[in-house]
């Protein structure tokens, strides 16, 4: 006989599951959501560091380079999926509790922000640390030179560009958490999450958390006239404050919430958990 409760949970369960969550989050004491959050912006910083890490000297073609950075950058939502941590783009889909009355929209609203200032907080911590190691310093400064050309390319988008980019990032990242509420292992979990993310990398989508990591870590390269050599001359006068807060930041999150909210956690909540109405 077959031993059901090794089977996955169907996607029925996975919605009580995500509506359970949904909870759980709006209902924590800010202290503990502070630090959640902080440890998820630090795993995004991580994977980001990584991905730029492994592509810098790739040589292997634009896809296969994309796929394998890919799936590097797929260790921060495992990180935080598997440590145990609380990122912004992942708790738009707190929005399914709100539609089943479970979770305010004020407690919701206060929850995404704080969620989002603790990310940047940890993205930023884990940038001063690299920045300090000599990391980029790696390979005669070509590490360096990866990660100010990731940025440069990031502020460069237009606003609908950056928009739209957004919403499929996190319809992706957050179809990963989805499939995780059908897992009942940590190898489960690990595959969930591999391929969506390795396909909104691979694609060139746009991350609010990581771009935290990925954009102030250009305007810190920018100042280093070695780093800055290395690019050929490249056109960076969009590198600066107001490029990465209102030229990239502001589109991919709104674009994020978005994509999270409506293409997945609406979606999801109208098929398994609306109550129909005769």
């Amino acid at each position: 006989m077959t031993d059901e409760t090794n089977d996955a949970y169907v996607p029925s369960q996975m919605a009580k599951r995500a509506e359970a969550s949904a909870i759980r989050k709006a209902n924590r004491d800010m202290v503990s959501a502070f630090f959640l959050a902080v440890q998820a912006g630090s795993f995004i910083a991580f994977g980001a560091a990584f991905f730029t890490h492994v592509v810098h000297d790739m040589e292997l073609g634009v896809g296969l380079t994309k796929l394998i950075g890919g799936m590097t950058f797929s260790l921060g939502l495992i990180l935080v999926i598997i440590a145990g941590a609380d990122l912004f783009t992942g708790d738009t889909l707190v929005v399914m509790g709100c539609f089943t009355g479970k979770v305010k929209v004020g407690k919701m609203l206060k929850g995404w922000l704080f969620v989002f200032l603790g990310n940047l907080a940890g993205a930023l911590a884990i940038l001063l640390l690299v920045h300090f190691s000599g990391h980029w310093l790696g390979n005669g400064g070509a590490v360096g030179a990866k990660a100010l050309s990731i940025a440069n390319a990031k502020v460069n988008l237009t606003f609908v560009q950056a928009f739209a980019s957004g919403m499929l990032c996190n319809i992706l990242v957050c179809l990963a958490i989805w499939l995780c509420y059908s897992s009942r292992s940590v190898a489960d979990k690990i595959l969930s999450i591999i391929f969506p993310i390795t396909a909104f990398v691979a694609m060139g989508f746009e991350h609010s958390i990581a771009n935290m990591y990925f954009i102030p870590a250009g305007l810190m390269l920018k100042s280093n006239p070695n780093i800055v050599g290395l690019l050929g001359g490249a056109d960076l006068t969009h590198l600066t404050m107001q490029g990465f807060l209102l030229g990239n930041l502001l589109p991919v999150t709104l674009g994020n919430m978005i994509g999270g909210a409506i293409f997945v956690g609406t979606i999801y909540w109208i098929l398994y958990l609306r109550k129909p109405t005769d």
